[in-house]
């Protein structure tokens, strides 16, 4: 009797060390609750044009490749694109409402992790495939479009 409360004592203690253990693995990202937004293009339609500004602040925050994403616009839009000046030119009328969806939807295909939704994310290329690897939790998750 005295024997095994003395051997579920030990398994306890030990069930304690590895909850800390792995509580300190977690990386330090994947414990914080900020809350990330994504971030809004400024626009303005000037004619037939459409003036996006601030795009080099954009690209930054969605630290990915331009050209990948001016390709996105380009497809989304059916329209001519040309960057120049922080800015982009949209050869067409796009609304800031519209727009502004493309970016958030961008941001959910290419950006966001699919499991714990941090833009905190990196693609890696594995075996010829594009993957969509998580500095925060470590979901890996097959990306296509990249």
């Amino acid at each position: 009797m005295l024997g095994t409360i003395i051997n579920e004592l030990i398994r306890m203690a030990n069930y304690e060390e590895l909850l800390v253990k792995a509580y300190h693995s977690i990386p330090q990202k994947a414990l914080s609750h900020e809350r990330f937004e994504v971030p809004r293009a400024e626009s303005f339609i000037q004619g037939t044009k459409t003036i996006v500004k601030g795009f080099n602040i954009l690209i930054k925050d969605m630290r990915r490749d331009k050209k990948h994403f001016l390709k996105y616009l380009t497809k989304e839009t059916a329209s001519p694109i040309t960057e120049g000046n922080n800015q982009l030119i949209i050869n067409g009328k796009i609304g800031a409402i519209q727009l502004n969806k493309l970016i958030q939807n961008y941001f959910n295909q290419f950006v966001l992790c699919p499991e714990c939704k941090k833009p905190d994310t990196n693609v890696i290329v594995q075996d010829g495939v594009r993957l969509l690897k998580c500095e925060a939790c470590g979901a890996v998750k097959p990306v296509a479009g990249l």
